[in-house]
């Protein structure tokens, strides 16, 4: 009797194990994807659908609206936000035909194969010192909204745009957040729009950044997620123990302080490089590895920031490749996530887990195998196990 009792538990216990397996394979991460193309060696787009797909990344950011791209993501389900082009903002601003146009061209052909559903128009456009761009932004964005509107597309894409943390005055502590003066008078009727459209303020924040500038003063494991006291905001006696989150709820301070707190945020990039130049402190391959795979757990469990714990972080890790094209130091050549030619850089742990709530590594070679074919060749082995299984179970009426 007892070793009737512990084969048919056996038996049960491997069919379980597998079909579980099969659901933490297929379990859909909850972080986005910054794809960036300034490179020579990509590989084709049909392939980078696969690779995503096979990995269950499900949001992706483009620097621009490739067609190549967009149709090798159609009927794949993945959500897509596309890029106009600082260049592009001041002919756009002037022009409401242009965005028709640009709209009409790089947005309508694709619905609904490719979900489209988010235009950014232009990037980091407050850095910089062109205040005739600056003064363009707002009005491109209202062209590009009214396009969207006219074409029947208002339910589907939103308008944005992506900013540096760097738009903030004042970051710590988060409750004393604020815009630069400087950019007030671009940014009130920004989050005006902001409000009265319900569509996100975009933020690129880079921990890393404040760590390479001051690696003597800044706690590696405050800005890395990793274990360390954290600091308290004196005005709100929130507690926070990494600087992302802390960011993050300085620019909902400074939108309050301008009135709105309708506005939702989300990081358009982050991320960590694992490989940089000699005055680069901390570009390394293991506080990379850390940095995106501590981030992703939290976003796995939907962790919201001290200030808003009940809205999770909603974050696109920058960047999916390394890019050997992109200028500047050698960091910004060494985010990728995963090297052209398909291997990973690192392997992380990002949290996601199915039913079972276990946790796995974000393993591009075992992933890969684990096409949506495989993954339905598998779910049909673990039926079929499971009709011949069931009557074995049946028998073991010792």
């Amino acid at each position: 009797m007892e070793l009737c009792v512990r084969a048919s538990s056996l038996l049960l216990g491997l069919l379980l194990q597998l079909l579980s397996s099969v659901d933490v394979v297929s379990a859909a991460q909850k972080f986005g994807i910054n794809y960036g193309q300034i490179a020579n060696n990509l590989p084709d787009p049909t392939q980078v659908a696969g690779l995503l797909q096979s990995l269950n990344v499900n949001k992706v950011k483009l620097y621009d609206a490739d067609p190549k791209v967009l149709m090798a993501f159609a009927n794949t389900g993945v959500e897509f936000i596309i890029a106009i082009g600082n260049e592009n903002l001041q002919s756009m601003a002037g022009n409401p035909g242009a965005a028709r146009q640009w709209v009409t061209q790089h947005v309508q052909p694709f619905l609904p194969a490719t979900r489209i559903t988010c235009i950014t128009v232009g990037n980091e456009v407050f850095s910089g010192n062109d205040t005739g761009m600056m003064a363009s932004l707002l009005p491109a964005m209202k062209a590009i909204y009214a396009a969207v509107g006219d074409l029947g597309l208002g339910g589907q894409v939103t308008v944005s745009s992506a900013h540096s943390v760097n738009v903030l005055a004042t970051s710590f502590p988060p409750s004393s957040g604020a815009f630069r003066e400087d950019l007030a008078q671009y940014i009130q009727p920004l989050l005006d729009f902001h409000g009265q459209t319900n569509s996100p303020f975009l933020i690129n924040a880079y921990p890393f950044f404040a760590y390479k500038a001051s690696p003597g003063s800044v706690s590696l494991p405050y800005v890395l997620f990793e274990p360390n006291p954290g600091v308290r905001d004196p005005n709100t006696n929130l507690s926070y123990d990494n600087m992302l989150y802390a960011q993050i709820d300085a620019v909902y301070a400074a939108m309050k302080a301008m009135g709105h707190t309708d506005i939702g945020v989300r990081i358009s990039e982050t991320g960590w490089p694992s490989k940089g130049d000699e005055d680069e402190a901390g570009a390394t391959v293991e506080n990379a590895a850390a940095y995106n795979g501590n981030l992703m757990q939290r976003i796995a469990m939907n962790q919201g920031t001290p200030l808003k714990p009940n809205v999770p972080i909603d974050v696109f890790v920058f960047a999916l490749f390394n890019e050997d094209m992109k200028p500047g130091p050698t960091s910004e050549r060494n985010y990728g996530l995963f090297y052209p030619n398909g291997s990973p850089v690192y392997a992380i742990n990002t949290g996601a887990g199915g039913v079972s709530g276990r946790t796995g590594p974000f393993d591009p070679y075992s992933a890969q195998m684990f096409s949506s074919a495989s993954r339905l060749a598998v779910r049909t082995a673990s039926l079929t196990l499971l009709l011949l299984v069931l009557p074995l179970l049946s028998s073991f009426s010792c």
